[in-house]
Order: structure tokens, then sequence, then C-alpha cells
């Protein structure tokens, strides 16, 4: 049995999370121990609510740097909704901008559709070779419940390393839906809320590690 820290740092959905990661057959502890949270075979940061908010919690418990740590040993890291946005340099809202991990270039913004928040049930798109969606239908939805987002991938490609793998959703333009980025990985959408598409998902990232 795969074991996967939660991270605890005041914002997410704890307890949703920890159900549907033990649902597929991992062991679950939720915590805002350092040792736990890097020995664990599996580190799940959520996150629910504001950008700045979010980046708030989890300097307070010096979560930036146990993913920096983790991902720099390539020990695997998921991020789920706001714990996905704050893996990038930055978010902007409300006109307000906080830096984030800054583990991928790009910046979180509102996106540019006419009904907002973006909630419901969506498809994406996702690359072929993906581990997350693998032997999952195209026709898959998931449940998106935001506001914000990245618009535009902004890490150059080199020749030394694989170039991330990006599935995209689409409400009023494209946004970042996942990505799947060596040890890192992240959705935008909540799988611990997608039902069996979601549990999927999550199997798929378990029994990866």
């Amino acid at each position: 049995m795969k074991s996967v820290a939660l991270l605890d740092y005041g914002s997410g959905n704890l307890h949703s999370a920890q159900r549907a990661l033990a649902r597929v057959g991992a062991d679950v502890t939720v915590t805002s121990d350092p040792k736990i949270a890097l020995a664990a075979d599996g580190l799940v940061v959520p996150g629910v609510g504001a950008f700045a908010a979010c980046m708030e919690g989890l300097l307070e418990v010096k979560g930036d740097r146990l993913i920096g740590q983790r991902l720099a040993g390539g020990r695997p890291v998921l991020g789920i909704c706001v714990g996905m946005q704050i893996m990038f340099d930055r978010g902007v809202e409300f006109g307000v901008e906080a830096d984030g991990c800054g583990e991928w270039p790009g910046t979180v913004e509102r996106l540019q559709a006419e009904v907002l928040p973006h909630m419901g049930w969506n498809t994406v798109r996702a690359p072929e070779k993906s581990v997350l969606f693998d032997g999952i239908d195209v026709d898959t939805r998931f449940y998106f419940v935001h506001s914000y987002a990245v618009q535009k991938w902004e890490m150059p490609v080199g020749d030394t390393i694989a170039a991330p793998l990006l599935t995209w959703a689409d409400h009023g333009g494209d946004f970042l839906a996942a990505v799947e980025n060596g040890p890192l990985s992240a959705t935008q959408f909540h799988p611990e809320k997608s039902g069996d598409a979601g549990a999927e998902l999550l199997k798929n990232w378990v029994e990866s590690l």
C-alpha cells in the first residue's frame, strides 16, 4: 500500500480528499509534519479559496520548502485546484498580485468567460501518454469550481528534459486543466469530487508512486 501525505495548511477539502485517496487504496495521513510529508510515497497539496490566502497558509507550515525538497529528490507531488495554481510563479486576483511557489513559470489570472465561477462538469483534452488520464475516455467530465486559472504555458521546452504533458479545458477560452511534469502533477478540477472518473485518475497517480 502506497503512503500518501495530505498536506494540512488550513486550505483544502481534506476529508473528501482523504476519503477519495483511501478509496483507491492509499494509506493516507493528514499532516503538516514535515518529516511525515517528506517520507511519504506521495504528497497531495489541496487548495480552496484565494491564491494569496492559500500561499499564506502554505508558508506558515513551510509547505513551499516541503514541495521543493520533495521535487528535488524526484518525490511525487500532486496539487489540486488552488493547490495546482500555487505551483506557478504568481497569482493575480482583484488586482492583487501574490507570489506562488515558482515551480512553473506562469500567472494565474481571471478566466475570460461571461459566467463565473466556472462551476460544474466539463470535459478535458488530455495528451497521449498521460499517466493521470490513462484508460479514461476522452468524453469523461470532471468537476470544476474556479474563476481563475493559467491560460498560457510559459515553460520553454529544451532538448534534454522531456516536455511536460499538458491537459486543457475550455470555459470562455482555453485554460490548463492538468499538468504532468516529472514528479510534479496537478489538476485544476477536483478529482475527489469527480466521482468514478476522479477515482480512476487518483488511482492512476497512486499506482505510479
